[in-house]
């Protein structure tokens, strides 16, 4: 771990992220009790279980240390399978969208981050961070299009 003097933006930056991430355990914790597919309540319960990762991270920033990154092969071994050719209902289509439109969103104010942050051991962290929610959200694109729920055409 690495010890941090944090800029008044980059603390401003990072109690924002902060916010995001502690919504977004929210809102993947309450969609995965709402989801019907057993396969989305899994995924929603995964991807709740990262962004308390993140939460903490940022968190651990907050403090003034940079922690340590767990660069992701392990992480990404144990995501939960999304089974092809299914049909996706209504229901779970809405939960799905809304994510996604989180992902999208909380991503974008992580670049935003990424390039104001003066330390650049702090970057990677962000970065790792970013790179994740970009999964997260190819994930549950993944298993839009694999129930028919998103046609990029």
């Amino acid at each position: 771990m690495t010890q941090i003097t944090l800029t008044q933006k980059e603390r401003t930056l990072l109690e924002d992220q902060k916010s995001h991430e502690e919504i977004c355990i929210q809102k993947y914790k309450h969609y995965a009790n709402q989801a019907q597919d057993p396969e989305l309540k899994a995924l929603f319960n995964y991807y709740a279980d990262q962004e308390q990762q993140h939460f903490d991270t940022v968190s651990q920033m907050l403090n003034g240390t940079i922690p340590q990154i767990n660069q992701g092969k392990q992480q990404q071994n144990n995501q939960p399978q999304i089974s092809q050719g299914k049909t996706g209902n209504d229901a779970d289509y809405k939960l799905c969208t809304d994510q996604l439109m989180t992902e999208k969103y909380v991503s974008s104010t992580y670049n935003t981050s990424i390039f104001e942050f003066t330390n650049s051991k702090a970057r990677q962290v962000l970065n790792h961070i970013q790179k994740e929610e970009q999964e997260h959200g190819e994930g549950i694109f993944n298993y839009m299009q694999s129930r028919g729920m998103y046609n990029p055409k």
